[in-house]
């Protein structure tokens, strides 16, 4: 991910220097959306870790059951949309949710089925990653789900945490280099109306990492670290967005939550680089 060099104001207004919090967490309640992983390296069970880990409760809501492993996805199964939305409904009818994170989305159905769901509780903080598919391959969200998620879901939202190829799939644009990845987080915000974009750049090559956090007064933030030489990446789009929803249930102002996520995840890499689990990917947290 990205570095402890953080620039502001690259384009738009000057914004003040960002600064990680470092305030203490009170027991709070997250809730995270997302998919069970069998392996426990991503989805639920990197979500719950991480916002423990964070000082929050993880209460959660299942959207699909995969069979996986480090080495990739052998099968999957979405739940059905009823059984989702009263997931939610039963957690944020009951405990007091102080934000939401979503992660796997298995087509339009659910998406309709979270927002249904979430449509009585509009002030709780929303954080979307955007997920497509596996990083083995395996694909999660169809063409229809991803228009569904981009006009229905994402105006909703507090945040949206695309990668480059989620980037470009939501934008329509081609994203390769660091100003096409721009340009993408600005014609999301554009498309969908949601306040805020982090455009991960871990797929970018070369020795350091960038993600961009672009706003709609303008404003952009640009958060570099060294990149870390590691198998162990499984679940890091997982971690980085649990741990912004569990900052902003905390009262973090939405920079000083990414800022801190982001220092989080890259602790977790460097700490987890020489483990090792399976054959494949392990956990970028593993708790």
């Amino acid at each position: 991910m990205s570095s402890g060099n953080v620039t502001t104001g690259r384009s738009g207004p000057s914004a003040p220097r960002e600064v990680r919090s470092t305030k203490p967490c009170p027991r709070i309640s997250v809730l995270t959306i997302a998919g069970s992983d069998s392996g426990g390296g991503a989805g639920i069970q990197a979500d719950s870790r991480t916002i423990q880990a964070l000082g929050g409760f993880a209460a959660t809501a299942i959207t699909a059951v995969t069979a996986q492993n480090t080495r990739g996805v052998l099968g999957w199964s979405a739940v059905e949309p009823k059984l989702l939305a009263q997931q939610i409904s039963a957690v944020c009818e009951d405990l007091a949710i102080a934000a939401i994170k979503t992660g796997l989305l298995p087509g339009a159905a659910a998406v309709d089925a979270v927002l249904r769901a979430l449509k009585p509780f509009p002030r709780i903080p929303l954080v979307v990653d955007p997920v497509i598919g596996s990083t083995s391959g395996t694909r999660f969200l169809s063409t229809t789900g991803l228009r569904r998620l981009r006009d229905g879901l994402l105006p909703r939202a507090t945040l949206v945490t695309p990668n480059w190829p989620e980037a470009a799939a939501l934008s329509g644009l081609p994203v390769n280099q660091l100003t096409e990845a721009e340009a993408a987080g600005r014609a999301i915000l554009k498309k969908t109306g949601c306040p805020a974009v982090l455009v991960k750049g871990g797929h970018a090559s070369g020795p350091k990492c960038e993600d961009l956090l672009i706003t709609a007064d303008g404003q952009i933030r640009a958060y570099r670290r060294a990149r870390i030489d590691s198998l162990n990446t499984h679940g890091t789009g997982c971690v980085l967005s649990a741990a912004i929803a569990t900052r902003l249930a905390c009262g973090d102002d939405l920079s000083a939550a990414v800022a801190t996520a982001i220092a989080f995840l890259h602790r977790a890499l460097r700490r987890g680089r020489d483990a090792c689990w399976g054959g494949g990917h392990g956990p970028a947290f593993a708790g």
